[in-house]
């Protein structure tokens, strides 16, 4: 990251969004909110919700969306740990934390608040109602601060317009009553205009939402990116924001880094493509429409066929590791990530070379096998981009099997059977391969640690 960079960028883009809406803004005030919103997004823990993703999302065709993208994930309570201490003087007033949950505060705590209610109204919340990490709980946050950060300089219209994009950014939301989420959104906004006397037409309402729904699929984006390569980037961009453990590639276990991986795993395996874009009204037409949703069904197959394969080899490891013990970093099993090139020898390096023995079935399977072995689009800060004991797990057992393991890969996680009993319905060239590759690791470390240091 980088702070200046994304500073700049962010007062750029702050600075064009006031002139589209000609609003005249001294500009110590935009760097103010510049610094608000770059010092959250540039948080220990961000690796994906970063200055660069509010950039693409808001896109640089139109003002509001531009304002709405800047403040969407100003509030990720999950990936920071908390909410950020600056933020807290916009949100204190109206929230309250109870046992380590935040609750809207009851109707006569509440200060009175037009632009409170406004907020409240567009998401459907009420006073006194807890809010859910998987329910709004941060969009609805991000859009409080947006809108108080922003009323001395836009009027109510604008901010309903810009609140409305950031609801509509809460992802993965099923059909309720026979109407989509953009649809429950319109009634929401519609009921809030008239209630609070705002003053949008109805043309400008669907316009509201329209734009809304075209900001909350660019957020969602890489769902729908022709390269699965690229997808999966952004995948491994998440886990550590959730999974602060492999901030240190160093020193996080076998055990951590699988269960980052499960619980990415059961993510895709519950995600289904129609929850992750949304249309409203011809936003966007069918064919787009339609296009993204093949795209992103393609991605989460492979996805899920993906990150089954590389379970069942963490399965086949941590069997294997917990032989000497329970918290064993996976850089002991796998070797150290040397990004600066030093002669550290690696498991993969005493891999054997074998042919494929099983024919790839499919599109999906030749695909994720070209993941595996040749890598995704680029490596992560805390793992590589190829995996070489996976494409050699494949090359001997096929993806069939891995399939068919895999309900004994969870029952192992689960403690229900032991590592050895997994082991013993391993395929036994599989298991054999691994352990004797491993022992020629800690043979040649142990050549290395014995060898003297020339003076």
């Amino acid at each position: 990251m980088n702070f200046e960079r994304d500073k700049e960028q962010c007062l750029e883009k702050l600075e064009w969004a006031m002139s589209q809406l000609k609003v005249d803004v001294d500009k110590r005030e935009l760097e103010r909110i510049t610094a608000l919103i770059v010092q959250t997004m540039t948080g220990p823990w961000r690796y994906f919700h970063t200055p660069d993703h509010i950039f693409e999302v808001g896109g640089s065709a139109n003002a509001i969306e531009v304002l709405a993208a800047l403040f969407h994930d100003l509030v990720y309570v999950q990936v920071d740990q908390s909410v950020n201490f600056n933020l807290t003087f916009y949100i204190s007033p109206f929230v309250q934390e109870v046992k380590e949950h935040l609750y809207i505060r009851e109707a006569e705590y509440l200060p009175a608040d037009r632009l409170f209610d406004l907020v409240m109204g567009t998401f459907g919340f009420e006073p006194g109602q807890q809010l859910s990490p998987f329910a709004g709980q941060n969009e609805f946050l991000s859009a409080l601060v947006c809108a108080l950060v922003l009323r001395t300089l836009l009027d109510e219209k604008l901010l309903l317009q810009i609140v409305t994009c950031i609801e509509a950014t809460i992802p993965f939301r099923p059909e309720k009553d026979g109407l989509h989420a953009g649809e429950h959104l319109y009634l929401r906004v519609q009921e809030t205009n008239e209630r609070l006397n705002i003053g949008l037409s109805e043309t400008e309402l669907i316009e509201s939402v329209q734009r809304a729904v075209r900001m909350a699929n660019r957020d969602v984006g890489s769902f729908a990116n022709p390269s699965s390569a690229r997808f999966l980037d952004n995948t491994w961009s998440l886990l550590p924001e959730t999974n602060h453990n492999l901030k240190n590639p160093s020193s996080y276990t076998v055990n951590e880094y699988r269960v980052a991986l499960q619980k990415m795993a059961g993510f895709m395996n519950f995600l289904k493509p129609d929850l992750v874009f949304q249309q409203f009204k011809g936003e966007p037409n069918d064919q787009e429409f339609y296009n993204k949703l093949d795209r992103a069904d393609r991605n989460i197959k492979i996805a899920r066929l993906y990150l089954a394969s590389k379970l069942f080899t963490m399965a086949l490891l941590e069997a294997l590791s917990r032989r000497f013990g329970r918290n064993i970093p996976l850089s002991t099993i796998m070797g150290e990530l040397n990004p600066l090139g030093l002669p550290i020898e690696k498991l993969e390096d005493f891999l054997p070379d074998v042919p494929n023995r099983y024919p790839l079935t499919g599109e999906t399977e030749q695909e994720v096998f070209d993941l595996l072995s040749k890598g995704r689009f680029s490596d992560s800060p805390y793992d590589i981009k190829n995996s070489p004991l996976t494409t050699l797990i494949v090359n001997i057992i096929g993806f069939d099997k891995i399939r068919d393991l895999l309900d004994r890969s969870k029952a192992f996680f689960q403690d229900e059977i032991s590592g050895e009993d997994f082991l013993d319905n391993c395929d036994p060239e599989v298991v054999e391969i691994i352990t004797d590759s491993l022992s020629k690791l800690f043979d040649s470390r142990k050549v290395a640690l014995l060898t003297p240091v020339s003076s």
